[in-house]
Parts: structure tokens; sequence; C-alpha cells
């Protein structure tokens, strides 16, 4: 073989390596970059904010006057406001603690989202979340808030009991189910989401390890952070701290 052919063949072989280096790069960057649907969470803007006189002209959430008495024996009042959508069961709704997992030796990711609320007037990062439509189980919700929030499927790995949101404030709760998405799988190449008209989601994944860090990045840049996300976070933070694990 010539010394002209053998440059030749090294040049091809470099030029072929770059090439699917740069593919698998693009690939990746389309197939994981931001879902949006419609428009950005940033783009929305509180218009009016007017105090209720009637309750009945809210589709969501009702208030209730408790009367209870405390441990001495005293009467007593509690404002307190309440779902409206609770069905058969005592569980409001699920979060889902998404973790992309991949076998090229990538470290675990958690996925994460940008919505819009209102009440905070910002745009909040969240876990895929909803509420347990009727006839369901927290299992059967979880997967499919899932695959409409994000598009991707995945295999539950847990499910904690159930945890109430602001127990001085309301009687909503949930349960966190944490899921594992085999990123290997080709229903997870290209996550196609199934959101409502009225949703605007943004989807995004940060390492898993420097969860609690991104966390505090994104509140310097304006973004809300939603309970559930940080205390999740700040679980991470103290088993580090702590050097907490099985023993």
């Amino acid at each position: 073989m010539s010394t002209l052919t053998s440059l030749s063949k090294i040049t091809l072989q470099k030029r072929l390596s770059l090439s699917l280096s740069i593919s698998s790069r693009t690939y990746f960057k389309r197939r994981m970059s931001p879902t949006i649907s419609k428009g950005k969470p940033e783009d929305a803007k509180i218009i009016e904010a007017k105090p209720v006189s009637n309750t009945k002209d809210c589709k969501w959430i009702g208030l209730e006057k408790i009367k209870y008495t405390d441990p001495n024996g005293n009467e007593r009042e509690w404002d307190s406001a309440v779902r409206l959508t609770r069905h058969d069961g005592e569980i409001d709704g699920i979060g889902v603690l998404a973790i992309l997992k991949y076998d090229d030796g990538r470290p675990d990711e958690i996925l994460l989202q940008k919505q819009y609320r209102p009440p905070v007037k910002g745009v909040c990062i969240e876990m895929p979340a909803g509420l347990i439509d009727k006839g369901e189980d927290v299992a059967t919700a979880a997967i499919r808030e899932l695959k409409e929030e994000t598009g991707f499927v995945g295999k539950i790995i847990h499910i904690s009991p159930t945890a109430f949101n602001d127990p001085g404030f309301t009687n909503t709760n949930l349960v966190l189910v944490t899921i594992e998405i085999d990123m290997s799988l080709p229903e997870n190449k290209n996550p196609q989401t199934e959101l409502e008209e009225n949703e605007f989601i943004e989807c995004f994944s940060v390492p898993l390890k420097k969860f609690a860090e991104e966390l505090i990045e994104l509140e310097k840049k304006g973004y809300k952070l939603d309970a559930r996300v940080q205390n999740v976070a700040q679980g991470i933070l103290m088993a580090k701290q702590y050097n907490i694990n099985e023993q």
C-alpha cells in the first residue's frame, strides 16, 4: 500500500469519525431540546387580578370555614381552600420524579419543566404532574401524565406516601412517583407531547448529581421553584452533606 493511499484512508476515517460525532450531537440536541407547545412559558403575563366575592365563580378551588376544638377543648375556626376536583379516592394528584437513564455511560439526569403559573406571576421549575382522573389509580395516572407532558415512557421504581402540599392552607395532596426512563428504547428517541390547549410546558433535563446547584442558578435567573422540586433537591443535598448511604 502506498503512503498516499494510507494517508487518504486515514483522512477518510477522520472525516467519517467527525461526521458521526457531529451527527450524534445534532441528533441528541434535537431529541432532548426543549419541547415547546405553541409559545414559550416566559411570554405569558398577568392582565388583571381581582378579589372573588363568590367562590362559585371558581372552577377548581373552593373555600371552607372549619369549626374544630383544639387540644384544650376550645372551639376555634379555620379558613381553608379546598380542591373541587377530587374524585372517589383521597388523593388529588401525582408528581413524577422522572430519571433519564443512558446506556453509554452518561450520568443520570432528572427531567424538569418550565410552566407559567399566574398565582406567583412567573415561570415555575416543576416536575411532570397532574390530577388523578376518575377511576384511575396512582400508577396509571403517573404513567399517563408522564406520556402526555413529556412524551416519554418509563418504569415505576417507587411510590411515596401521600404528602400534603400546604396543610395550614389547603387540603390538597399528592403522591410522588419515581419513574426511570430508558433512553435507549425506540419509543424514547423522539418523544412527542400530548398537551392540552391551555398547557404551555417546556421540558429540559439537568444532571441528577448537580440537581440542587442547578436549581440555585435557575432561581437566580428569576424562575420560581416548585416546593416539591426544591424539597427533593434539598434532600439530595443533605444526603451528600451528611454522607447518608445504605448501611
